[in-house]
């Protein structure tokens, strides 16, 4: 088809509406965003919603550089902002007081969507989430983040699905607030919660049996064992101990249910993992705990690739505003690179995907009009111009 050429013309970025699509299925069953008063709303929760998903895919540093991009970039300007724009204190007000309900109905459907579309890798294991908390650094400002004195941190307590490499619950707290406790609330009944020494808890490790909660998590060493029962090993597995135990000095703080306990060594390390899980080989154990890891490697692609901890707002409510946001780009995110290229999400993907959306504005910027495969050609030789 010839290129034609045209002074203007609506800005279009096909790949940015292909990621954001998912999120207006999502928004199906939502209850509306009213204005409070008789102001009118400045900016409608859609396009709340499309500025904070790309605040984080364009890694804006600030909520300034996001205004100024919405105000000045001319794609921004007709497919991201308010038909009138939006000024910093209506940004600021609609970040800081409303939208949270309506991001957790988007990110609970989101949640739903990802998981149909992604595989699970670990089947045989079960239902297994991870558990932690990651600190976030605040401002002196915000009173509310208490961690100690001179500093401010809030506290973010996630599970995260390990078979699809997804979020799931979260919840948010000051830079103190405990982490064992947000366990059964994590936790639904049959799934089995993946932790770190952090969240041993004798008492809890019979409340979460009770609850039909499993748990793996590695445990002290010096931890105090009473041997119930000895299994036995494969010689030829890296596993030297398994049993089931009650864990903890009698009197003082001994389970009153039997655990299974398995050690094992990777590399000179040894490792003690306490489990509720006792239909698995001591192998499959040692291989769930090995899978904890993937949310830490998820905290840290997070904060580092999509700029979550940037902070735009100062509430806890707006805090938590911010957050969902990041997690609903990030679900976003899995569902694209799976329906695009059948892989997890990865930097590599996602620096393709911004780098897609930028071509395409430049053919709208330049007003040129043609097939996509010679649009996408035209904009690769128009970005090394």
């Amino acid at each position: 088809m010839p290129r034609t050429f045209h002074p203007f013309q609506k800005k279009h970025a096909p790949s940015f509406h292909q990621l954001f699509q998912p999120a207006i299925d999502a928004i199906i069953g939502m209850t509306p965003l009213e204005a409070r008063g008789n102001r009118p709303l400045q900016m409608s929760f859609e396009e709340q919603l499309k500025a904070l998903v790309f605040f984080h895919l364009e890694e804006h540093t600030s909520a300034q550089h996001l205004l100024q991009v919405l105000e000045e970039d001319d794609f921004a300007r007709e497919v991201i902002a308010p038909k009138d724009g939006i000024k910093k204190s209506s940004f600021a007000e609609a970040i800081n007081s409303r939208g949270l309900e309506q991001l957790a109905h988007v990110y609970q459907n989101l949640q739903v969507d990802a998981a149909s579309r992604l595989p699970k890798e670990h089947d045989k294991l079960g239902d297994l989430i991870g558990i932690d908390g990651s600190l976030i650094d605040a401002c002196l400002s915000m009173q509310w983040a208490d961690y100690r004195k001179g500093a401010k941190k809030a506290k973010v307590h996630l599970g995260f699905d390990l078979n699809r490499g997804i979020p799931r619950k979260i919840f948010l707290t000051d830079g103190k607030g405990a982490e064992r406790p947000f366990v059964s609330m994590i936790l639904s009944p049959g799934q089995t919660g993946v932790l770190d020494r952090g969240y041993q808890a004798h008492d809890l490790f019979d409340l979460w049996q009770e609850e039909k909660k499993h748990f793996v998590c590695r445990i002290k060493a010096s931890t105090k064992k009473t041997c119930i029962e000895a299994k036995e090993i494969n010689l030829e597995s890296n596993v030297f101990y398994d049993a089931i135990v009650l864990l903890g000095t009698p009197g003082v703080n001994q389970t009153k249910k039997p655990i299974r306990l398995v050690g094992y060594i990777v590399d000179g390390t040894k490792y003690w993992v306490a489990t509720s899980r006792f239909d698995l080989s001591a192998e499959q154990i040692a291989l769930i705990y090995k899978l904890r890891w993937d949310i830490e490697k998820f905290f840290a692609w997070w904060k580092r690739h999509l700029k979550v901890y940037h902070l735009i707002a100062r509430s806890e409510y707006g805090l938590m505003v911010q957050i969902l946001a990041g997690l609903i780009t990030y679900l976003l995110l899995a569902i694209y690179c799976r329906e695009q290229h059948n892989e997890k999400v990865s930097i590599k993907r996602v620096r393709e995907l911004r780098i897609n959306i930028q071509n395409e504005i430049r053919i709208a910027s330049s007003g040129i009009v043609g097939s996509s495969s010679e649009n996408y050609r035209f904009a690769n030789c128009y970005a090394n111009t």
